[in-house]
């Protein structure tokens, strides 16, 4: 098989863009051109476990440790994460404390661009700027340095799951609040039953499965 060759967007800053077979490309080609994108989200869907009665009684958590777990099952997920977004003018990504942290590292990485965690309080050791907000099961607050954006930064927010829409409304509101455009969201599950993307009616929101 020939090379393929990572474009100016793709993939690390540090790996050379000539003459470089890159796996990521040759991958994310695959699966455009050979697979149904409904076979695609069904292999994403089965990696998504159902536990009952978790973190409260009557709730039924949708676990992505299954997912996260197997490495081609990650790598397509984080693929169809970020192909909506090829050729846009993203600046830099941002992730929610914690799972966004997998899945938003791992598409910064993908695009070549930096990655902006969105923090629990305390966990921080420079100027923090804050915004508390509820979410489904009580109330909490993100934080990010007071130097994570330019004026400039476009961002794409990540998150593993869309529920209430209160922690990613909430992580909009911290970049807009640091002086940054939010250029979309993507999450791997949508709760559609939340209505949570009515909170992000501003924003463009991208996700893989619907529940």
């Amino acid at each position: 098989m020939g090379r393929f060759f990572c474009p100016p967007f793709f993939g690390s800053s540090s790996v050379p863009h000539k003459n470089v077979k890159c796996s990521s490309v040759l991958f994310l080609f695959l699966i455009r051109t050979f697979r149904p994108q409904n076979k695609t989200m069904d292999r994403l869907r089965n990696k998504i476990r159902d536990i009952p009665d978790f973190p409260k009684p009557g709730i039924i958590f949708k676990d992505i440790t299954p997912l996260v777990k197997d490495p081609a099952t990650l790598r397509l997920a984080v693929h169809q994460l970020l192909h909506p977004f090829l050729g846009r003018e993203i600046t830099a990504v941002a992730g929610m404390e914690a799972r966004g942290f997998i899945f938003g590292s791992l598409v910064a990485w993908e695009l070549g661009l930096p990655f902006i965690p969105l923090r629990k309080p305390g966990k921080l050791p420079y100027d923090v700027q804050s915004v508390d907000y509820d979410l489904e099961y009580g109330s909490a607050t993100l934080e990010a340095h007071t130097d994570a954006f330019n004026a400039t930064d476009r961002v794409l927010v990540i998150d593993d799951l869309l529920a209430t829409g209160g922690t990613a409304k909430a992580s909009c509101e911290l970049v807009e609040k640091l002086g940054a455009k939010v250029e979309a969201c993507a999450f791997v599950v949508e709760l559609d039953f939340l209505e949570g993307r009515v909170k992000l009616s501003d924003y463009e929101v991208h996700s893989l499965l619907h529940f």
